[in-house]
């Protein structure tokens, strides 16, 4: 059986994210699942991909914690280790 799967990086490490709804519901807290099959009953087709990589991302909470420390950082005008889109070279 082949596993789907996301993948993202943190801290230059490829980290891999389930990616099917069984896989991402199976991945989250019991707690949580009653919100996931709402979401997930009530999403439009077209916007159901990013319901679920949102999803996918609650399966790690220490993924979601480090986001959301980066974008206080940010918010409090600390960008240090930040490059703007628009720095990028390539």
């Amino acid at each position: 059986m082949t596993t789907t799967t996301w993948g993202t990086y943190v801290d230059g490490e490829r980290v891999e994210l389930p990616a099917t709804i069984d896989d991402i519901r199976a991945a989250l807290p019991a707690e949580r699942r009653p919100d996931f099959d709402r979401a997930v009953g009530a999403a439009a087709p077209a916007d159901l991909h990013l319901l679920l990589g949102h999803w996918a991302l609650e399966t790690r909470p220490d993924i979601r914690a480090r986001d959301e420390a980066t974008y206080a950082r940010l918010e409090a005008g600390d960008f240090t280790g930040f490059t703007a889109a628009e720095d990028l070279t390539e």
